[in-house]
């Protein structure tokens, strides 16, 4: 499953004139064997608040970040294939974790093996298709268009539907 992301970044000529100074598709997109079916794709990330709006594009896709350290902010849009179309013996958190070096975000839980709990503000905008937002004690079933403000809580994102599911976030690095 490949769902590419078409990138358009503005800045301005030698004149000062808005133009656009790249359109392309996102190179910085992150697969793992160990939670089949979910593709990340980073689309931008800015490291200092405020930002640099002259800073380098290319440094955008050079590393592949999961999430943002205090002051910093992703905007990612993610893939979720439907979970019921993969063994559950094909997940493994730990690993997926480990790869991602972000071990220290997961919650060991009952409710679901990819709950994890970040030092960020995350807004989930559900772009196409359904997904539930799976928290300590209750569950959200999410529909296109529904918005999440995600406050560094326990959470994971399940696909239970038959369809792709697409979710937008915003990531900014909180205390």
């Amino acid at each position: 499953m490949e769902k590419k992301c078409r990138r358009v970044v503005t800045g301005f000529n030698r004149e000062g004139d808005s133009v656009v100074v790249s359109d392309s598709f996102v190179n910085n997109q992150m697969e793992k064997n160990s939670r089949p079916g979910v593709s990340l794709n980073n689309i931008w990330r800015t490291e200092v608040f405020p930002n640099d709006n002259s800073a380098d594009i290319e440094e955008v896709d050079q590393v592949f970040t999961m999430f943002p350290k205090s002051l910093e902010t992703i905007c990612r849009i993610s893939s979720f294939e439907p979970e019921k179309s993969h063994k559950k013996n094909d997940f493994d958190s730990d690993a997926y974790f480990s790869d991602l070096n972000v071990s220290n975000t997961l919650v060991k839980s009952k409710r679901h093996p990819f709950m994890h709990k970040s030092k960020s503000l995350d807004y989930a905008i559900i772009l196409e298709g359904e997904i539930t937002l799976i928290l300590d004690n209750e569950e959200v079933n999410l529909r296109q268009g529904d918005i999440v403000i995600q406050r560094g809580t326990s959470h994971a994102w399940v696909n239970n539907s038959d369809k792709l599911a697409r979710v937008c976030f915003i990531l900014m690095g909180a205390e």
